[in-house]
């Protein structure tokens, strides 16, 4: 069951990503600022995932915004493929 929710989460995130991605992009000046923003987010929630002191309830917890984390960067990675095609 929590293997399914891993996917479901990482599908989450490919999603967002393609939101993250298309949405600021529509007026051309957001990009490095929408850039910026997703990768700080994304280095604090490194942070917190990998501090050492976690519990059993955050740690499924954790596990999931982590999945929804590597899914956006994914997603990220197959956006900046298609552009490059």
């Amino acid at each position: 069951m929590f293997f399914n929710i891993n996917i479901l989460s990482l599908m989450l995130g490919f999603f967002f990503a393609n939101i993250l991605s298309t949405v600021p992009a529509q007026t051309g000046d957001w990009n490095i600022i929408s850039g910026a923003i997703i990768v700080t987010f994304n280095e604090i929630l490194s942070r917190f995932i990998y501090l050492k002191c976690r519990t059993k309830l955050s740690i499924i917890f954790l596990d999931l915004i982590n999945s929804i984390k590597i899914g956006i960067i994914y997603g990220l990675f197959v956006d900046a493929f298609k552009l490059g095609s």
